[in-house]
Protein backbone atom coordinates (compact mmCIF):
# COMPACT_ATOMS: atom_id res chain seq x y z
CA UNK A 1 0.00 0.00 0.00
CA UNK A 2 1.22 3.42 -1.16
CA UNK A 3 1.55 6.31 1.86
CA UNK A 4 0.38 4.46 4.78
CA UNK A 5 1.25 7.00 7.02
CA UNK A 6 -0.22 9.65 4.87
CA UNK A 7 -3.31 7.64 4.72
CA UNK A 8 -3.54 7.09 8.30
CA UNK A 9 -3.04 10.65 9.38
CA UNK A 10 -5.86 11.70 6.35
CA UNK A 11 -8.02 9.38 8.07
CA UNK A 12 -7.81 10.59 11.44
CA UNK A 13 -7.96 14.14 10.79
CA UNK A 14 -11.00 13.70 8.92
CA UNK A 15 -13.13 12.74 11.40
CA UNK A 16 -12.50 16.17 12.70
CA UNK A 17 -14.50 17.60 10.43
CA UNK A 18 -17.54 16.18 11.95
CA UNK A 19 -16.24 16.29 15.44
CA UNK A 20 -15.69 20.38 14.52
CA UNK A 21 -19.15 20.77 13.51
CA UNK A 22 -17.65 21.74 9.69
CA UNK A 23 -19.71 19.08 7.39
CA UNK A 24 -22.70 17.09 7.51
CA UNK A 25 -23.08 13.67 5.94
CA UNK A 26 -20.33 12.53 3.25
CA UNK A 27 -19.74 16.68 2.44
CA UNK A 28 -16.51 17.83 2.67
CA UNK A 29 -13.45 16.50 2.07
CA UNK A 30 -9.45 17.11 2.84
CA UNK A 31 -6.23 16.09 0.63
CA UNK A 32 -2.46 15.85 1.35
CA UNK A 33 0.58 16.10 -0.65
CA UNK A 34 3.62 13.90 0.10
CA UNK A 35 7.03 15.78 -0.79
CA UNK A 36 9.25 13.13 -1.97
CA UNK A 37 6.85 10.91 -4.62
CA UNK A 38 4.49 14.13 -5.55
CA UNK A 39 1.52 12.52 -4.94
CA UNK A 40 -1.81 13.33 -3.13
CA UNK A 41 -4.03 11.29 -1.14
CA UNK A 42 -7.42 12.41 -1.01
CA UNK A 43 -10.56 11.44 0.48
CA UNK A 44 -13.11 9.07 -1.45
CA UNK A 45 -16.29 10.27 -3.19
CA UNK A 46 -19.55 9.35 -1.11
CA UNK A 47 -18.65 7.97 2.01
CA UNK A 48 -19.57 8.45 5.06
CA UNK A 49 -16.73 9.58 7.60
CA UNK A 50 -17.64 6.56 10.12
CA UNK A 51 -16.57 4.30 7.01
CA UNK A 52 -13.25 6.06 6.22
CA UNK A 53 -10.11 3.24 6.66
CA UNK A 54 -6.42 4.11 5.82
CA UNK A 55 -7.00 1.37 2.64
CA UNK A 56 -10.00 3.59 1.71
CA UNK A 57 -8.00 6.66 0.59
CA UNK A 58 -7.28 7.71 -2.69
CA UNK A 59 -3.84 8.33 -4.33
CA UNK A 60 -3.40 10.65 -7.44
CA UNK A 61 -0.85 12.14 -9.24
CA UNK A 62 -1.46 15.89 -10.17
CA UNK A 63 -3.29 15.30 -13.04
CA UNK A 64 -6.02 13.83 -11.33
CA UNK A 65 -4.68 10.68 -12.55
CA UNK A 66 -5.71 7.52 -9.81
CA UNK A 67 -2.49 5.54 -8.79
CA UNK A 68 -4.03 3.06 -5.94
CA UNK A 69 -7.90 2.69 -4.86
CA UNK A 70 -10.18 0.86 -5.15
CA UNK A 71 -12.87 4.04 -4.55
CA UNK A 72 -13.50 7.28 -6.85
CA UNK A 73 -11.77 9.80 -5.52
CA UNK A 74 -13.55 13.08 -4.23
CA UNK A 75 -15.70 15.13 -6.86
CA UNK A 76 -13.09 17.74 -5.76
CA UNK A 77 -10.41 16.10 -6.50
CA UNK A 78 -9.34 18.10 -9.93
CA UNK A 79 -9.70 21.38 -7.53
CA UNK A 80 -7.15 19.98 -5.32
CA UNK A 81 -4.80 18.89 -8.18
CA UNK A 82 -5.06 22.33 -9.85
CA UNK A 83 -4.18 24.18 -6.43
CA UNK A 84 -0.91 22.07 -5.83
CA UNK A 85 0.58 22.72 -9.05
CA UNK A 86 -0.04 26.55 -8.63
CA UNK A 87 0.45 26.86 -5.29
CA UNK A 88 4.22 24.81 -4.54
CA UNK A 89 4.06 26.06 -1.07
CA UNK A 90 1.06 24.23 -0.11
CA UNK A 91 0.74 20.45 1.29
CA UNK A 92 -2.71 19.84 2.29
CA UNK A 93 -6.36 21.36 1.30
CA UNK A 94 -9.54 20.99 2.92
CA UNK A 95 -12.81 22.03 1.90
CA UNK A 96 -16.29 22.34 3.70
CA UNK A 97 -19.51 23.53 3.52
CA UNK A 98 -19.84 24.76 7.28
CA UNK A 99 -22.89 26.82 7.89
CA UNK A 100 -21.72 30.55 9.28
CA UNK A 101 -19.09 30.47 6.47
CA UNK A 102 -21.11 29.32 3.47
CA UNK A 103 -23.98 31.70 4.62
CA UNK A 104 -21.59 34.83 3.65
CA UNK A 105 -20.45 32.43 1.13
CA UNK A 106 -23.91 32.51 -0.65
CA UNK A 107 -24.21 36.34 -0.04
CA UNK A 108 -21.28 36.73 -2.43
CA UNK A 109 -19.22 38.63 0.87
CA UNK A 110 -16.41 38.58 2.29
CA UNK A 111 -16.30 38.08 6.18
CA UNK A 112 -15.03 41.67 7.00
CA UNK A 113 -12.05 41.81 9.28
CA UNK A 114 -13.57 43.30 12.64
CA UNK A 115 -12.01 41.29 15.01
CA UNK A 116 -8.36 40.73 16.33
CA UNK A 117 -8.84 36.71 15.76
CA UNK A 118 -9.08 37.15 12.48
CA UNK A 119 -6.16 39.89 11.71
CA UNK A 120 -3.71 37.02 13.95
CA UNK A 121 -4.99 34.27 11.88
CA UNK A 122 -5.88 35.07 8.10
CA UNK A 123 -3.95 38.63 8.30
CA UNK A 124 -7.15 40.63 7.30
CA UNK A 125 -10.65 39.78 5.94
CA UNK A 126 -11.30 36.11 5.00
CA UNK A 127 -12.14 36.83 0.77
CA UNK A 128 -14.77 35.33 -1.07
CA UNK A 129 -14.42 34.45 -4.69
CA UNK A 130 -16.69 34.37 -7.64
CA UNK A 131 -18.81 30.74 -8.43
CA UNK A 132 -17.41 28.07 -10.28
CA UNK A 133 -19.14 24.76 -10.84
CA UNK A 134 -18.00 21.07 -9.33
CA UNK A 135 -15.98 18.61 -11.08
CA UNK A 136 -13.43 20.37 -13.00
CA UNK A 137 -10.12 22.87 -12.29
CA UNK A 138 -12.70 26.46 -12.55
CA UNK A 139 -13.17 26.02 -8.70
CA UNK A 140 -9.35 25.41 -8.14
CA UNK A 141 -8.61 28.49 -10.69
CA UNK A 142 -10.82 30.44 -8.44
CA UNK A 143 -9.37 29.31 -5.59
CA UNK A 144 -5.99 30.36 -6.44
CA UNK A 145 -6.90 33.50 -8.47
CA UNK A 146 -8.23 34.96 -5.30
CA UNK A 147 -5.58 33.53 -2.60
CA UNK A 148 -2.61 34.60 -4.73
CA UNK A 149 -1.08 37.85 -3.00
CA UNK A 150 -3.40 37.62 0.26
CA UNK A 151 -3.03 36.76 3.75
CA UNK A 152 -5.69 33.76 4.11
CA UNK A 153 -5.46 30.85 4.27
CA UNK A 154 -9.10 30.52 4.13
CA UNK A 155 -11.21 31.75 1.04
CA UNK A 156 -15.02 31.49 0.49
CA UNK A 157 -16.61 30.53 -2.91
CA UNK A 158 -20.29 32.58 -4.15
CA UNK A 159 -22.51 29.75 -3.61
CA UNK A 160 -20.25 27.02 -2.24
CA UNK A 161 -18.44 27.21 0.87
CA UNK A 162 -14.98 27.36 1.95
CA UNK A 163 -11.77 25.89 1.04
CA UNK A 164 -8.36 26.14 3.71
CA UNK A 165 -4.70 25.44 2.84
CA UNK A 166 -1.50 25.26 4.82
CA UNK A 167 2.29 23.99 5.20
CA UNK A 168 0.10 20.90 6.90
CA UNK A 169 -3.00 19.13 7.60
CA UNK A 170 -3.07 20.27 11.33
CA UNK A 171 -2.85 24.36 9.46
CA UNK A 172 -5.37 23.73 7.11
CA UNK A 173 -7.80 21.93 9.32
CA UNK A 174 -6.90 24.89 11.99
CA UNK A 175 -7.72 27.56 9.17
CA UNK A 176 -11.09 25.68 8.18
CA UNK A 177 -12.12 25.27 12.26
CA UNK A 178 -11.21 29.47 13.10
CA UNK A 179 -13.04 30.13 9.70
CA UNK A 180 -15.92 28.97 11.08
CA UNK A 181 -15.44 30.78 14.30
CA UNK A 182 -15.06 34.12 13.38
CA UNK A 183 -18.12 33.41 10.53
CA UNK A 184 -20.06 33.00 13.22
CA UNK A 185 -19.08 35.94 15.64
CA UNK A 186 -18.85 38.38 12.67
CA UNK A 187 -22.58 37.80 11.57
CA UNK A 188 -23.70 38.11 15.37
CA UNK A 189 -21.94 40.96 15.66
CA UNK A 190 -23.80 42.44 12.64
CA UNK A 191 -27.06 41.17 14.29
CA UNK A 192 -26.31 43.35 17.38
CA UNK A 193 -25.08 46.40 15.03
CA UNK A 194 -22.52 47.69 12.92
CA UNK A 195 -19.31 46.78 14.38
CA UNK A 196 -16.45 48.73 12.90
CA UNK A 197 -13.14 47.57 10.87
CA UNK A 198 -9.79 47.43 12.37
CA UNK A 199 -7.67 49.66 10.80
CA UNK A 200 -5.14 48.43 7.99
CA UNK A 201 -1.91 49.14 10.05
CA UNK A 202 -3.51 47.44 13.52
CA UNK A 203 -4.05 43.86 11.41
CA UNK A 204 -0.40 44.31 10.13
CA UNK A 205 1.10 44.75 13.69
CA UNK A 206 -1.75 41.91 15.09
CA UNK A 207 -0.43 39.68 12.12
CA UNK A 208 3.09 40.22 12.61
CA UNK A 209 2.87 39.52 16.86
CA UNK A 210 0.86 36.31 15.77
CA UNK A 211 3.01 35.01 13.21
CA UNK A 212 6.50 36.05 15.24
CA UNK A 213 5.87 36.09 18.49
CA UNK A 214 2.58 34.41 19.38
CA UNK A 215 3.55 30.32 20.87
CA UNK A 216 6.24 28.70 21.51
CA UNK A 217 9.85 28.63 19.40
Amino acid sequence: MLLPHLREELCKQHLELPRQGLVTWTSGNISVLDDESGLMVIKPSGLMFEELTPESMVVLDLDGKVVEGKYKPSSDTATHAYIYRHMPHVRSIIHTHSAYATAWAANNREIPCILTAMADEFGGPIPCGGFALIGGEEIGKEVVKTLTGHRSPAVILKNHGVFTIGESIKKALKAAVMCEDVAKTVHLAYQLGNPEKLEQQDIDKLYDRYTHVYGQK
